[in-house]
């Protein structure tokens, strides 16, 4: 039996039906749905619209339900959607007194309110999920303090910085993500309940009460607007989307620096896979999969603005596509969040090769054009004396640390001794100990900063 029912003498098609349900999926809202179902049977007993033994009844007999869910006792099943699921179950097990609870509330702000507290509780989830991550990262730029890499602008080699540089690189990019969440859970945590279907109730309830009760900081203003805003939904995914995008580049990066050409790091076996005609193999598909599946999500991110940009006020059953995409959404970046993080956890890095790979490319040239810069020889100058000599030293098959004093000279006579100083690799990454560089103090400096903000958090 629906629960509209008796507006029709026809029951409704077996395929439409199907086309119609949604338990299916939002299935996953029967927590939220009890816990703010109780809230609104307990208003409507403290406002004496229903006694207070109603209420009690109904509360008592929704809390029963809940725990035959949670230990698997009942199944969901057998009906339109959770709310008319629980509705229906509610109804079976107290009677009449049941068909009371949707007094003074639609399906529409019914709807609304449990998403919004799932939501709310799974950006708790992200936003520790991402926390947990970070502090890997932080783990890991800790012990690369002391380790250079180089580092690349277009894939090339550009200069030599520390490991722990790079590492709180993605560090502060995910703190962006954990407080993009945090400002998201702020902004959203309103409440719809008491907006009924689209123009509020007549009902004399205490919305303040039901918004106490379900910890909501405030109550909706306008209840067109409450009932068919999913602003929250696109906001959650759009978040989501940038998480798997730094998530991404970092697998990229890991894909890259643990191949052969590069061996820099070294993926742990349990977090490989082979081939099945190569015995050699040994393949980086977790975070190949972790790089495929950030397409998934910026999926899902096109699909609820497509859904939302086009409907007419209030409520729409369109806005029902929300849930699908927002599930998905979650479970694949949790996923991928904490395969990363134990994956991060275990790999290893092959210091010595990253030492050396940070000395070729002519990493250092930029340190010759500033040591002449420094000597006051104008900028673009010094940029091209310094262009010269890395010429000078691909037609000889030389290096610039390799170069005597003499022909730096040659190219300049405001080159001394210490030109060769200047031009190691250490000398570089440590030279640059402005707020932010690759010095050790810096990089040192910026760790401290991001384990401060961690704890803002948790």
């Amino acid at each position: 039996m629906k629960l509209w029912d008796g507006r029709f003498t026809e029951p409704m098609a077996k395929d439409a039906d199907a086309f119609n349900e949604s338990l299916s999926f939002d299935k996953q809202l029967y927590r939220t749905d009890v816990k703010a179902s109780i809230a609104h049977a307990t208003m409507l007993g403290e406002c004496e619209i229903i006694s207070e033994e109603e209420a009690k009844t109904i509360c008592d007999g929704l809390n029963e339900i809940l725990a035959d869910i949670e230990s698997g006792k009942l199944a969901i099943e057998g009906a339109e959607d959770i709310h008319s699921f629980m509705e229906s179950e509610l109804v079976k097990r107290i009677g009449d007194t049941g068909k009371k609870l949707h007094t003074a509330r639609s399906r529409n702000d019914q709807v609304a309110t449990d998403m919004r507290l799932y939501v709310r509780d799974s950006i708790d989830r992200a936003m520790r999920l991402i926390w947990e991550l970070t502090n890997v990262i932080a783990d890991r730029a800790q012990e690369g303090l002391s380790y250079i890499m180089p580092g690349f602008t277009h894939l090339r080699k550009a200069q030599p910085i520390r490991l722990g540089q790079y590492f709180l690189a993605y560090a502060e990019m995910f703190l962006r993500d954990i407080d993009r969440f945090d400002a998201l859970k702020k902004r959203m945590n309103v409440m719809p309940l008491g907006s009924a279907a689209l123009a509020g109730t007549s009902y004399p309830i205490d919305r303040d009460l039901t918004r106490k009760l379900l910890k909501f900081n405030s109550v909706s203003p306008n209840a067109l607007d409450a009932v068919s805003d999913r602003d929250f939904i696109a906001e959650y995914i759009f978040n989501a989307s940038l998480v798997m995008m730094h998530l991404s580049r970092l697998c990229e990066d890991t894909i890259l620096y643990t191949s052969d050409e590069f061996r820099y790091w070294v993926i742990p076996d349990e977090y490989s896979t082979g081939s099945s005609i190569m015995p050699q193999k040994k393949n980086p598909d977790l975070p190949e999969l972790v790089r495929g599946k950030t397409g998934r999500v910026y999926g899902h991110l096109a699909g609820i603005l497509a859904t939302l940009k086009g409907l007419p006020l209030a409520y729409n059953k369109d806005l029902q596509e929300d849930k699908e995409c927002f599930f998905d959404t979650e479970k694949t970046l949790f996923s991928c969040v904490r395969i990363y993080t134990a994956l991060l956890d275990k790999i290893t890095f092959n210091v010595g090769i990253m030492f050396d790979a940070a000395g070729k490319g002519f990493s250092t040239a930029t340190d010759v054009a500033d040591y002449l810069a420094k000597k006051g020889v104008p900028f673009r100058d010094a940029h091209a004396i310094t262009g010269k000599l890395v010429r000078h030293c691909i037609e000889q098959g030389t290096t610039l640390d390799k170069l005597s004093v003499e022909t730096y000279q040659k190219m300049s006579p405001v080159f001394g001794e210490d030109i060769l100083e200047a031009v190691t690799v250490l000398a570089s990454a440590e030279g640059r100990a402005v707020d932010g560089g690759s010095a050790r103090a810096a990089v040192r400096k910026e760790l401290i900063a991001v384990r401060k903000q961690l704890k803002k958090y948790f």
